[in-house]
């Protein structure tokens, strides 16, 4: 090959490697990237324990006098440990399942730590601001009060196998989640629900593979 031809192959080759894009993809769809925890692994541990809450006979209702004639149960969502060797920001699950227990109708939620915090701030500006007209202004001790509390863990198992002849030089990632959520009753610390999904993942990688 001539050196101009070769020297226009080489430049073009380049500018296709420093070339990005950008494309927007279905929230939806099966996420393959990588054997990490991913959007798909969320959307299937938060969809399942949605489920099965909203089915549950044990979340019928939470009677006291105080309910007035809503006898829906009232919760609060806890956190989510997170015992795996990744990074995982677990409130996106307990986001995902709050969300949709809240438009299911049949739960009623209480504030979160960052909900209270943000009425607390609200609370205070309108009680000692002197802007908000006091017939108006909200006040401390009037907030619902939680009936059921709910919390979980997210755990996983890993292994590794290097490559060897036996298994065709492939290296193998074997990744197993388990993610158990449990729902209590306040004021008897009764467990009333509770339930685990689990999800494995494997990955195998060829020679030219890292």
């Amino acid at each position: 090959m001539k050196k101009p031809a070769l020297t226009l192959l080489l430049g073009t080759l380049l500018l296709a490697c420093g070339c990005s894009s950008l494309d927007y993809g279905d929230p939806d769809k099966v996420e393959t990237l990588t054997i990490d925890f991913g959007s798909t692994d969320l959307q299937i541990l938060a969809g399942t324990m949605v489920q099965s809450l909203n089915e549950s006979p044990a979340l019928a209702y939470v009677d006291h006098p105080g309910k007035g004639d809503d006898k829906r149960p009232i919760l609060y969502i806890g956190g989510v440990q997170n015992r795996t060797s990744e990074h995982i920001d677990t409130e996106g699950i307990t986001d995902s399942i709050m969300v949709s227990l809240q438009q299911g109708g049949r739960i009623r939620i209480a504030a979160s730590t960052q909900g209270q915090d943000e009425i607390g701030e609200q609370v205070r500006f309108q009680q000692g601001s002197g802007r908000v007209d006091p017939a108006q202004a909200k006040a401390f001790g009037k907030q619902i009060g939680a009936d059921l509390i709910l919390y979980g863990t997210l755990r996983s198992i890993e292994k590794h196998k290097g490559r060897n002849l036996e298994d065709g030089l492939y290296k193998k990632d074997d990744v197993w989640y388990q993610f158990v959520l449990s729902c209590e009753n306040i004021e008897s610390g009764e467990v009333i629900w509770a339930n685990e999904e689990t999800i494995r993942k494997s990955k195998k990688t060829g020679v030219f593979g890292r």
